[in-house]
């Protein structure tokens, strides 16, 4: 196991702003005559806006014009961000702070390979935008994951083989990318729902690449 690079999920691994997603998205479920549930709203982890608005019109039984559907998606994306203004360093996930100097202490390439078209913004306002080679969102692929697209274009940035990259997701969609990149899983989660990952953790807290590594290795 040679890992140069780690690419990392933005939302529940870096920060987790999936509650503002979920009140967003209830807003608009609510217009289209459903009560959107924590238990809908697990189903939308890791998909794309687009997609996410497909799955809720599905489950409310409406069929509304594609018009209507852009400005419903527009609707969720400003009310999201009305939302998440506010956001700063002390909403970045515990562990992640120590386990990216432990990898930039070790020279390890860092990216970001994200589904949400906000993910800069969102980078942004918590300080850490800088830290990493290369940001891959929403705005930058045709396929959402659980396509590899956006894993494998993260690896292109930064010059490494799929084999040594590692991925870190906290969603199922995720990790069949990653594992569908080539590349080593890191699920964050779960254990029964990303069972396709090399290894599962609750978080990142407390580890290191090493400790990471013989965990896999045991595995």
């Amino acid at each position: 196991m040679n890992i140069k690079a780690v690419i990392f999920d933005l939302d529940g691994v870096l920060t987790d702003t999936a509650g503002h997603h979920y009140f967003a998205w209830k807003e608009i479920a609510f217009k289209l005559g459903l009560n959107l549930t924590h238990e809908h709203n697990e189903k939308l982890k890791g998909v794309s806006r687009s997609e996410s608005l497909e799955l809720i019109c599905n489950w409310a039984n409406s069929n509304i014009s594609k018009a209507d559907k852009l400005k419903l998606l527009e609707e969720k994306n400003n009310r999201y961000l009305e939302s998440i203004e506010n956001l700063s360093a002390k909403d970045i996930l515990p562990g992640v702070t120590d386990f990216l100097n432990d990898l930039d202490s070790r020279g390890l390439s860092l990216a970001v390979g994200s589904s949400s078209k906000n993910a800069r913004f969102i980078l942004r306002k918590i300080g850490l935008e800088r830290r990493f080679t290369a940001i891959v969102d929403g705005n930058m692929v045709a396929k959402t994951k659980p396509d590899p697209e956006v894993f494998i274009k993260a690896a292109e940035f930064m010059g490494k083989a799929a084999e040594n990259c590692l991925v870190v997701e906290d969603a199922p969609a995720g990790v069949q990318a990653g594992k569908k990149a080539g590349m080593w899983v890191w699920g964050l989660g779960n254990p029964a729902e990303l069972n396709l990952a090399d290894i599962c953790t609750t978080g990142l807290q407390g580890f290191t690449i090493d400790s990471i590594k013989e965990l896999m290795h045991s595995a």
